[in-house]
């Protein structure tokens, strides 16, 4: 993120860095059903069988998180109040962003090269970004990559919001709220995912986050206790016929959000170093899952081959994560940054 003076610089909300790795690890969990025959997990449990049947949700969890981390940073006097200061924005979005996105989409093209759908157009779009606006290619290359082009329109819109001042930005929540929840209460069927709803669960997900953090003052004062009830309502309202994705942005998510914050394991130093490692362990599991299961899959057998086969999964994305943060992540962050901040000294000195 852009660069801000020690004074003024907003501090860290590891909690929601904690809660993002959990979420991270779900998805993998979720998508880790492609590498075994169809039945498989009927032996599994009640909880495995909900995660494998609803792990894809807690992408909509990256957003609200999302969301209230942006409003925390970006929502102080001056962040973004001109050019210069939203040129830094996109430039710390870009080098946050785009090199692991580069480098996964590059190893997917490579070892999956022929796969259907993965052609010349597709990666064109991922190349820039586009994919999940273009839906035959939102599943191609490295399929949930899809969520980068969601969550770089919203960066867009509230960027645009928040530099036109606080009146504009309510009523651009306000708005992509009720839009968001509307769209999916009217035209989202149960169960899921599908492609149609990307644009306003991205919307609804990261601006209740904003919602969130403009009210976490009241929010502060609700007991513990009383946000359960939301987060297993949102959850059992998921299985209902409409769109899940309205009681789970508006119930539950937003009350897992409240909840971390409060819970110090969250912001633990375990915690912290999975969250460090979520966006990587977001980008690299599908090429893992879906290499192991074109090499040596479709697997099958009992709980204890299930459980030998996951906790291979974990430990090789976990491991790749923490390569890929150290090697790709924060070198090349640095770089453009560095090489952001040199251009921009040599244009203050040019002037």
């Amino acid at each position: 993120m852009a660069s801000t003076p020690p004074s003024t610089a907003p501090g860290r909300l590891a909690r929601l860095d904690g809660l993002r790795g959990l979420a991270a690890c779900v998805v993998v969990f979720y998508h880790s059903r492609l590498m075994f025959a169809d039945g498989a997990f009927a032996r599994a449990g009640p909880v495995a069988a909900w995660l494998h049947g609803w792990g894809w949700a807690f992408v909509d969890l990256f957003f609200l998180i999302s969301g209230y981390i942006f409003a925390h940073v970006y929502l102080r006097p001056g962040a973004l109040a001109s050019g210069r200061r939203l040129a830094d924005f996109a430039v710390a979005r870009i080098a946050r962003l785009y090199p692991l996105h580069l480098a996964t989409l590059l190893a997917a093209a490579f070892l999956f090269a022929g796969k259907p759908g993965s052609d010349g157009a597709a990666f064109a779009a991922h190349l820039f970004m586009l994919q999940a606006f273009t839906a035959p290619f939102a599943d191609t290359f490295n399929g949930p990559s899809w969520s980068l082009t969601i969550e770089c329109a919203c960066y867009v819109v509230f960027a645009a919001a928040a530099f036109s001042g606080p009146r504009v930005l309510a009523l651009v929540t306000v708005g992509a709220i009720c839009w968001g929840a509307a769209d999916l209460a009217l035209t989202g069927p149960p169960g899921g995912p599908w492609a149609g709803d990307l644009v306003p669960r991205g919307l609804l997900g990261f601006f209740m986050g904003q919602a969130l953090w403009h009210g976490r003052a009241g929010l502060a004062r609700v007991p513990a206790g009383l946000l359960l009830l939301p987060l297993a309502g949102g959850l059992v309202l998921a299985a209902g016929p409409w769109s899940p994705l309205v009681p789970l942005d508006l119930l539950a998510w937003p009350a897992a959000v409240l909840l971390a914050l409060r819970l110090p394991v969250m912001g633990g130093r375990a915690m912290v170093w999975l969250g460090d490692r979520s966006y990587g362990i977001y980008l690299v599991h599908m090429p893992l899952i879906e290499f192991a299961a074109k090499r040596f899959g479709p697997f099958d057998g009992g709980w204890l081959a299930m459980l030998v086969l996951h906790a291979a999964l974990a430990a090789g994305v976990l491991l790749l994560a923490d390569a890929t943060l150290r090697r790709i992540e924060q070198p090349a962050r640095a770089a453009i940054r560095a090489g952001w901040a040199a251009r921009r000294q040599g244009t203050v000195q040019a002037a």
